[in-house]
């Protein structure tokens, strides 16, 4: 594949635009030209005005102004900004002990039995990194050594980290980030276009015709990898069947079926993991950003079956992966969402902000679905709605959106492959006002953002 033109400038959905002429003040406007001098042109910012942070507590995130945000966004602190019970586990592992895992201690072990109750049989086992992208390329390893192929299938405009080898399977990072030869892209279930009488099947044939392309460049193939609530593709999260027969079809052809838990895992879903919703059961899992509430934690699921041989026939060791202070982050994250419910708390009052977003916006003919699981929301926006006629999508009104209600202190992203789906991910420990609010803040940036 040849490189793309040097020329071309990435942008990222929702960012702020250096020299755009953005009101900030004289301290802001300073640290933004100190911040670009030492960070460079890799840094993004969000926002057409960026948000000056200085602290944050639960679902709250504070100006240096004093002003109040409602973080509808952030989906690291799971169980809210400076979750207490999280700190406090820290400070005292660091006062005892903070190093690797090549000497025995208690608690990694521990939190690895405890982890791993938590999903199916046969996934019993865990390998511990420090980020989603460092687990993402071991669990590609993982593939690589267990089917002896090169072969990769992910969906068209899947993020799935920073590394390399993660940065290869993540079509979203833009055409300045070339996709191998190895990789195959296939088009995300889309409930808009697709005909819900064979969905299932279309997807399946479009998984064989991926693996089709692979093996025309000589390729077999050797994993799927999806991320079980498709955020990047505009947060797509299938209907129930589509899923297990995507394992299915993949095992079928001798390659492993992979769950990038990243980002729906730990509850966030209404489940524990958003693999759970589609009945099936993963060859591995990725597990990373919120399970250590923004300590640096990550881990892969599998079991002996894959784990054994690449454990005695590949050398791997992570210095700082499972470190004790990160696992007792951890540990007190299982605690936070075990005691306090959280994920059938996600289930109940996301089921109520989708159902309130879905009513309000009813008579928006630019609003063409609501969708989503638990509290991992999308309002996809478009030109006209009228399904199957491929309708234009309107990343300008998203992008107004989203800075309306940055202007109203209440923060969201966008998302999707055209920028024009409202992304909406707050802390699981988002109060029943507090989704009150951000339903009305929703419907109040669509009603003046609306043509």
């Amino acid at each position: 594949m040849s490189q793309p033109s040097p020329q071309h400038t990435m942008h990222m959905v929702n960012s702020y635009v250096p020299g755009s002429g953005a009101d900030l003040g004289p301290e802001e406007t300073t640290l933004l030209e100190r911040r670009e001098r030492v960070l460079g042109a890799p840094y993004r910012l969000f926002y057409q005005r960026p948000v000056h942070l200085v602290r944050g507590e639960g679902t709250v995130l504070y100006g240096a102004d004093g002003t109040e945000y409602l973080d509808a966004y952030n989906n690291v602190p799971v169980v809210g900004h400076s979750n207490p019970r999280v700190r406090a586990a820290v400070d005292a592992q660091l006062g005892r002990l903070n190093t690797h895992t090549r000497y025995l201690t208690e608690e990694v072990v521990s939190y690895a039995e405890r982890l791993t109750a938590l999903f199916p049989a046969g996934l019993d086992q865990a390998i511990f990194a420090c980020t989603g992208s460092e687990a993402i390329d071991l669990a590609l390893r993982i593939a690589a050594h267990a089917t002896g192929r090169s072969g990769i299938l992910v969906t068209r405009h899947a993020y799935h980290g920073t590394t390399r080898a993660a940065a290869e399977i993540s079509p979203s990072l833009g055409p300045n980030n070339p996709v191998p030869g190895n990789v195959a892209l296939i088009d995300a279930p889309d409930a808009l276009k697709d005909d819900p009488a064979d969905a299932q099947d279309a997807f399946a044939d479009r998984i064989e015709d991926a693996i089709e392309q692979l093996r025309s460049r000589g390729h077999e193939p050797a994993a799927l990898v999806v991320d079980s609530i498709m955020s990047s593709d505009g947060l797509r999260p299938a209907p129930s069947a589509h899923l297990s027969r995507a394992a299915e079809t993949i095992r079928a052809h001798g390659g492993l079926y992979i769950a990038d838990e990243v980002q729906p895992g730990f509850g966030r879903t209404g489940d524990w993991w958003g693999f759970e919703a589609y009945g099936l059961r993963p060859d591995l899992a990725v597990l990373g950003k919120p399970m250590g509430n923004g300590l640096p934690i990550s881990a892969v699921i599998g079991g002996p079956d894959l784990f054994e041989p690449f454990g005695r026939q590949v050398r791997y060791f992570n210095t700082f992966g499972g470190n004790p202070v990160s696992i007792a982050a951890a540990t007190a994250v299982l605690d936070e969402l075990e005691d306090r419910a959280l994920p059938a708390h996600a289930d109940r009052l996301g089921g109520w902000l989708r159902d309130e977003l879905q009513r309000q916006a009813a008579a928006d003919d630019g609003v063409a679905q609501v969708r989503g699981a638990g509290l991992f929301l999308a309002v996809e926006l478009v030109t006209a709605v009228s399904r199957g006629s491929g309708d234009a999508p309107d990343a300008g009104r998203a992008a107004r959106a989203v800075n309306h209600l940055r202007e109203n202190r209440i923060l969201i992203s966008a998302s999707g492959a055209h920028g024009n789906v409202l992304k909406i991910r707050p802390p699981l420990v988002l109060g029943e006002s507090q989704a009150e609010r951000l339903a009305e803040g929703v419907a109040e940036a669509l009603r003046a953002t609306r043509r």
